[in-house]
């Protein structure tokens, strides 16, 4: 049987704060157990899954959409290559789309900068042509995403 691992050895060996390991139990992204003497303790397979939590953050996923990734995957053991594999093909359109909408960005900044007033009305990265005119008076949202 594996050794089970504390809550302050998985947060030293995984380089994360305590806190974060409960937070990320509390969202169902990992899990652990309580012991006899009421002491949290995961298994070693915990330590590959906040990696894959980590990289994931790291590239903007949001945490429900790695908690759906994995929930895919079977508790209990170490997510392999083939499963990062997987998972990480899941994000590659999400990433695609999100780094071409960043480039538009950059590209577009310095006209933004250039025009001194930040215009919600006329501003070519919040309200590009106007489009939002054509929906009506009020606050409108081009991206499902802004906020």
């Amino acid at each position: 049987m594996a050794r089970e691992l504390s809550v302050g050895e998985v947060a030293r060996r995984a380089g994360v704060a305590v806190s974060a390991l409960h937070f990320y139990e509390s969202r169902g992204l990992i899990h652990g157990w309580r012991n006899a003497g009421n002491q949290r303790r995961y298994s070693r397979d915990v330590l590959r899954r906040v990696a894959v939590i980590k990289v994931a953050q790291r590239t903007g996923i949001p945490l429900a959409e790695i908690a759906s990734a994995l929930a895919a995957l079977p508790e209990g053991r170490t997510p392999t290559a083939a499963d990062w594999r997987r998972l990480s093909t899941r994000w590659r359109a999400d990433l695609d789309d999100r780094i071409e909408r960043l480039v538009r960005l950059r590209d577009q900044l310095g006209d933004c900068i250039g025009c001194g007033c930040l215009s919600l009305k006329a501003c070519p990265l919040r309200n590009p042509a106007d489009e939002l005119a054509e929906e009506g008076a009020g606050p409108r949202l081009l991206d499902a995403g802004d906020g």
